[in-house]
């Protein structure tokens, strides 16, 4: 059984070095705490911009931070050879950092809107010009509201699971979740990994179920997914050459549009893709995937990002 476990576990072998740690270390980083017309923001940067270069630019989702969103991918060896052409800013969400004190009482969280607007702070405290952003489901959908806000910031999105209807995910869990008494975690699990997932991969699956439950205050993260669920529509619409294109909302930089095959974002991700412009955008489903391709395939996702840097110009 031991020899079968391996085989099924290789893709995950870079995010549990040893038997149970979570292993989410940051290494050779900066943290910075910004001041933003909606409230303070905990960023964390790698590496010093390099002349013109744009920096990359991450946003995490609910039920994670910087740390366990994305140091996996940042972690892998193609990924840090990229990297050392960019500096990296990892922003967390309010109250949503390691550590993080709970918020006084009566305090409202940002809308996701509002979170998108704290973004221009970062880069001005950073002496940032552009950025390439990476974004995964709800900060997905707040670096794409950046990029229709200030297009000239953004040269690049990569979208993970990005759902850019209005529509309340948590009702949709709780249905999927019949049966179960539906506490935060289970929901966000619901939202991060599919139903095979959720008894399939179980190393990784009881991985971040203790990390959404232990690592990130319950009130915070509470917050946040009321955030992400009173979410505006997005209201981007695909530009047809000859009849829209001058108008029409849509993105104007480069997007890659992730997402595993067996995600639960899989219909948003599709419905993403038919609103943006074709010439470019690329939709990347990823096979033998779930909901964290970043966790589950980093070496793929590396490569993917490498070709989508050299489409833009970079080497």
């Amino acid at each position: 059984m031991d020899e079968l476990q391996d085989v099924q576990l290789t893709e995950i072998k870079p995010l549990l070095t040893n038997k149970n740690a979570r292993n989410f270390q940051d290494f050779d980083c900066q943290e910075h705490d910004i001041e933003t017309p909606h409230g303070v923001l905990h960023v964390t940067m790698r590496g010093v911009p390099k002349g013109n270069r744009p920096i990359i630019l991450t946003y995490h989702d609910i039920g994670l931070n910087h740390k366990s969103c994305f140091n996996t991918l940042f972690n892998y060896e193609d990924m840090q050879e990229i990297t050392q052409h960019f500096a990296v800013v990892h922003v967390d969400a309010p109250g949503q950092q390691e550590g993080a004190p709970p918020f006084p009482s009566g305090y409202r969280y940002p809308t996701m809107d509002e979170l998108a607007e704290m973004l221009p702070s970062v880069m001005t405290q950073l002496k940032v010009n552009s950025v390439i952003g990476i974004g995964v489901g709800a900060g997905a959908y707040i670096l794409t509201r950046f990029a229709l806000n200030n297009p000239t910031l953004v040269e690049g999105l990569v979208l993970i699971n990005v759902d850019p209807c209005a529509e309340g995910w948590i009702d949709w869990a709780a249905s999927k979740l019949s049966g179960w008494t539906s506490n935060m975690v289970d929901v966000v699990m619901a939202h991060h990994f599919s139903a095979d997932e959720l008894t399939e991969n179980q190393e990784l699956i009881q991985t971040y179920r203790l990390h959404i439950a232990q690592d990130i205050n319950q009130d915070n993260l509470a917050l946040f997914c009321g955030s992400y669920q009173y979410r505006r529509d997005l209201e981007i619409e695909r530009p047809i050459v000859g009849l829209n294109e001058d108008t029409v909302n849509t993105l104007t930089c480069p997007a890659l549009l992730v997402v595993g095959d067996t995600s639960p974002a899989v219909e948003a991700v599709v419905e993403c893709n038919s609103r943006l412009n074709p010439t470019k955008t690329t939709l990347l489903k990823m096979a033998d995937c779930g909901g964290l391709p970043q966790v589950v395939q980093p070496g793929k996702l590396a490569e993917a990002f490498k070709y989508f840097v050299q489409g833009m110009g970079y080497s």
